[in-house]
């Protein structure tokens, strides 16, 4: 009788990785990179670079008409102030949240790729942090080099060595601004996208986050007494962001302005931003130290 026990033993040719193990730093590095190139929709097919390029462009549209105006105007010329570019942008800002998260996020959740990022030297609170710095990145992009051109252009506006010696003090708050108000934002919408894989609904969740708590806070402050509806406008984005670059740059808010009536200072609108942002990071670990891959 033959000894069903036995096996058979076949040599397919697999052999052990010798090579160099990078490591979990390595892991978030690369995560990153690929992260951020997908921010751009580069890699990727040409429907997923219109929305993030196209409102990059126009992100650049301000800088764009003040180097305009200094190439023309003989005299010095500030058409737009550094304190009043994100007040201009600020939707663009959202919207660009609003297009890039879902899909930075939630791609991964869709097609159920999570397990292999986790099955590896990557821990989950790495894929958040590298997918939250990615998107900082991304908006730190669109924010502080058409800063830099509007602060180039207003230099050029006159003599850009007495300029750079009479407002380099801009520069840092240029950087400081951007900052805050990129991680802000950064850090609402990805914690909305990565509740809802669907695009769609992340995208309506993340305009929603920001345009309607503006519209009600304000509401609020209006029909509240001031005392008490001042502290709604800490919850809008939009608010705290006007806020605190009025703050960086040391401008006061204009007189009648919900800002100026509220008298908060300044410093009291990036704290806000600095808190939220750690929260919604928090909020970040805990979903991905909880989803399912």
């Amino acid at each position: 009788m033959a000894d069903t026990t036995a096996g058979t033993i076949y040599d397919v040719g697999y052999q052990r990785y010798e090579g160099v193990r990078l490591g979990r730093r390595h892991a978030i590095w690369a995560l990153y990179v690929h992260s951020l190139r997908g921010v751009f929709g580069i890699g990727r097919s040409l429907s997923s670079k219109v929305g993030p390029m196209g409102l990059a462009v126009i992100a650049l549209v301000p800088a764009i008409f003040q180097l305009g105006v200094a190439g023309v105007t003989p005299t010095e010329l500030s058409v737009i102030r550094p304190e009043e570019y994100y007040n201009l942008i600020e939707v663009v800002l959202a919207v660009f949240c609003a297009v890039v998260a879902p899909e930075l996020v939630g791609r991964d959740q869709r097609t159920r790729t999570l397990s292999l990022y986790f099955s590896r030297a990557l821990r989950r609170q790495d894929y958040a942090v590298a997918k939250f710095a990615a998107l900082m990145t991304g908006m730190l992009a669109i924010t502080v080099i058409p800063q830099a051109m509007m602060f180039v252009g207003n230099g050029l506006a006159n003599d850009f060595g007495d300029y750079l010696q009479d407002e380099w003090t801009d520069l840092p708050s240029i950087l400081g601004s951007a900052i805050l108000l990129s991680g802000l934002i950064a850090g609402i919408g990805l914690v909305i996208a990565a509740q809802m894989p669907r695009r769609a609904y992340a995208t309506v969740g993340i305009l929603a986050a920001f345009v309607l708590t503006s519209i009600i806070a304000g509401s609020v402050f209006e029909a509240a007494d001031q005392n008490v509806g001042r502290f709604a406008l800490l919850l809008s984005p939009f608010h705290v962001v006007q806020g605190l670059t009025l703050w960086f740059f040391d401008v006061a808010p204009g007189s009648g302005t919900q800002l100026a009536e509220a008298r908060f200072s300044g410093v009291v609108y990036a704290i806000d931003a600095a808190l939220v942002t750690l929260l919604m990071l928090a909020l970040l670990f805990r979903r991905y130290e909880r989803i399912s891959p």
